[in-house]
């Protein structure tokens, strides 16, 4: 481990999730959403060299602060309010706590669909009506909502799609209905109720499509809506456009991605993507880089997409932690 910060929340957690043991570990992960679960998951990986100091200060800091929350009323309104101010700031929690107190008071069962997997999911609600699939697919976390979305047929994909990025939002009495079922069938836990349709969904999940039926659905929108077909285009951020992007925001990604995903996912970019690359490594890494390139033979298509998109989730996981920012440079207006 580079270094170990008390402010560094995401090691902090990541040494006390290995120091807990293999089963309390587990039993902690069973409640941590998907999102969650992928993030601390993430900086266990990385972690190296803990020192016994590092393992004794986050204990020692979790015991202080379990301390202090077994002080307070579990599920305080008021204390919830004061931490997400503390946390936040006045203006930036005003507009979650409305919206978390809310949700706690009408849990539902949409986000249970995330663990399980997207064969079970796609079967459970492949019957279903085109504008309910579409609504719990924009509750879904994007890279699982993806998945279903690939293996419905090509005709009720395309309709899904069509009505995700269409999606305005939906009654919270239609919601309530929809969570009652899916309770009933799966006895899950509370939706994430922020996460919705539009433009922007639609182009997340497609995203995480495959090329070939990336393809596919962004053609038949195009046949359906040519306008609505191009503004999700617009959003969509493909594995080139990391050209785009700062160097810095490059060099990050570079400590998530081994050299062997890295070189099989540049063998079938454009130059100009390869230079990107090399450009924020070291001289010899960058070297060593191209050598491999060069003694690389033929590679196929599918496992250069596979390499790439692996390589795109680690930008959006990056980006959604708010290490940098996924908008092409240029884009941004200056005030």
């Amino acid at each position: 481990m580079a270094s170990t910060s008390p402010d560094n929340h995401l090691q902090r957690c990541a040494i006390l999730m290995m120091s807990l043991g293999e089963d309390a570990a587990a039993e902690v992960f069973r409640h941590l959403s998907a999102r969650e679960v992928q993030l601390v998951g993430g900086a266990m990986a990385t972690l190296s060299q803990v020192t016994r100091s590092d393992v004794d200060k986050v204990l020692e800091d979790f015991r202080q602060e379990a301390d202090q929350f077994m002080a307070v009323t579990v599920g305080s309104d008021d204390y919830i309010r004061s931490v997400l101010t503390k946390a936040l700031g006045n203006d930036r929690a005003a507009g979650l706590i409305e919206d978390i107190l809310e949700a706690s008071d009408n849990a539902n069962g949409i986000d249970a669909l995330n663990w399980i997997d997207a064969n079970s999911v796609a079967e459970l609600i492949s019957d279903e009506h085109p504008q309910i699939i579409a609504t719990i697919l924009v509750h879904l976390e994007r890279d699982r909502a993806s998945a279903v979305l690939a293996l419905l047929d090509e005709r009720l994909r395309n309709d899904v799609v069509l009505r995700i990025a269409t999606f305005g939002g939906v009654q919270p009495s239609a919601l309530h209905e929809l969570t009652d079922v899916l309770n009933d069938m799966l006895s899950g836990q509370g939706a994430k109720r922020s996460k919705m349709g539009g433009v922007r969904a639609a182009a997340e999940l497609i995203n995480y499509m495959s090329s070939s039926d990336e393809d596919a659905v962004v053609a038949n929108l195009r046949e359906l809506d040519p306008d609505l077909a191009q503004r999700i285009v617009d959003e969509m951020f493909v594995f080139d456009n990391l050209v785009e992007i700062e160097p810095s925001a490059i060099q990050l990604i570079l400590k998530e991605v081994d050299t062997a995903t890295l070189t099989i996912a540049l063998k079938g970019a454009p130059e100009e993507v390869r230079d990107t690359f090399m450009k924020n490594m070291s001289n010899r890494a960058a070297e060593m880089l191209r050598e491999d390139l060069e003694a690389q033979g033929p590679i196929r298509m599918s496992r250069v997409e596979e390499a790439q998109k692996s390589i795109l989730q680690v930008a959006r996981r990056l980006a959604e932690a708010g290490q940098f920012s996924l908008s092409r440079r240029g884009d941004d207006e200056y005030v």
